[in-house]
């Protein structure tokens, strides 16, 4: 498996000269959401994941060289886009301040370089959906357009992995790659592998991004369109339903909850490991093989896991017990936990709405519907 979907620039620098390089030229990225579906806190220990881009939740970042005041060491500054025109809010944020040094060594940009960064990010922070990933994603790429500088898949997962490290500890990689996905991850020890199952945009998106995945091995193929054209699509379908349950939780400090349980009981650890790895992989098989029933049951059996460690809260739990009411086939904690967000699969539109309207009234502040498969063009 390989590192997928990062988006690549021609190298002009050095046919263009110096142009690259003005002062007040600006640069562009983009990057988007994800939510895990099974397998989070198992993948930072060498687990498999299963993760899906969320388009609707975008990331945009707008690179300018500025002239440096003196010669003295470089400059990089990031500022989060606010409502009004033209007003920004200060970001200060030691992952992404990396972002620069690093960039400069892998494309090797030369000189003294002072930068200004403006992220407009739709993605609420401290919810486990990758707004920190996105951000930095968007970063990395407003710089390579700005410099006109070739990064390829790795370059880029590289320069985003530092950041999530310098940002939350310890750092599976899934995130990074998640965060510029157009398909479903499949995601095991810093690589993945994109599983073709329609999503909203894919086509265009993967036709931007100058990106593709390895075939599936043994998927059956649809007769209705399928994921991109000309590509066999796994016969998923069902719509993933996000709730924002109103509380930020801390990926960094659930990461060391679980460091410390670990350290106290290896048994403990090997359990979590072992579970989490079976309902994963037995869920990409329910996806290769349209199973939306079974892949439902797999991930309030992962809810469990993670409740069981102490990640979920009251409020979460609420909101998953809110879905299943509602009919949802399976409904589990996203993302690091502590907080943050509830994800549940409903089978066709109007089992989401009913999910929607029982979140809702459980106290979830905002939801998203993610449709796939057949589902993939439906207004919600």
């Amino acid at each position: 498996m390989t590192p997928t979907n990062a988006q690549t620039y021609p190298d002009h620098a050095a046919a263009a000269g110096e142009m690259g390089l003005e002062e007040g030229r600006i640069g562009w990225g983009r990057a988007h959401a994800k939510a895990i579906l099974l397998g989070e806190h198992a993948v930072v220990y060498g687990a498999p994941a299963l993760a899906i881009p969320v388009p609707q939740l975008s990331v945009t970042a707008t690179a300018r060289r500025l002239r440096c005041s003196d010669a003295g060491a470089d400059r990089i500054s990031f500022a989060l886009a606010g409502p009004g025109p033209g007003a920004v809010t200060p970001l200060a944020a030691d992952g992404l301040r990396c972002l620069l040094p690093d960039f400069k060594a892998i494309t090797g940009v030369d000189g003294h370089v002072c930068v200004d960064v403006i992220i407009d990010c739709a993605i609420p922070q401290g919810r486990g959906l990758g707004s920190s990933a996105a951000c930095a994603r968007a970063a990395v790429l407003a710089l390579a357009d700005l410099f006109d500088r070739r990064l390829d898949a790795r370059e880029v997962f590289d320069l985003v992995q530092a950041s999530e490290k310098v940002a939350h500890g310890r750092s599976s990689g899934i995130d990074a790659l998640a965060t510029g996905a157009t398909s479903p991850l499949l995601f095991r020890s810093g690589a993945a592998r994109e599983l073709p199952v329609a999503m909203p945009g894919y086509a265009a998106a993967r036709s931007a991004a100058h990106a593709s995945a390895p075939s599936p091995v043994h998927s059956p193929e649809r007769t209705d369109g399928g994921a991109a054209e000309g590509r066999p699509s796994y016969a998923f379908d069902g719509l993933f339903v996000l709730a924002d349950s109103g509380v930020s939780g801390s990926t960094k400090e659930a990461v060391e909850l679980l460091w410390r349980k670990f350290e106290r009981s290896a048994q403990t650890q090997a359990d979590f490991i072992l579970g989490a790895s079976r309902l994963t992989r037995a869920a990409a098989r329910d996806l290769a093989h349209g199973r939306t029933s079974d892949f439902g049951a797999r991930m309030t059996e992962n809810h469990k896991l993670l409740h069981e460690l102490g990640l979920s809260t009251d409020r979460i739990d609420g909101l998953v017990d809110a879905a299943l009411a509602a009919g949802s086939l399976g409904a589990k904690i996203s993302g690091g936990g502590l907080g943050g967000c509830v994800i549940a699969l409903a089978a066709e539109p109007r089992q989401a709405e009913a999910t929607v309207r029982s979140l809702h009234e459980a106290g979830a502040v905002r939801t998203w519907v993610v449709p796939m498969g057949r589902f993939a063009n439906h207004d919600d």
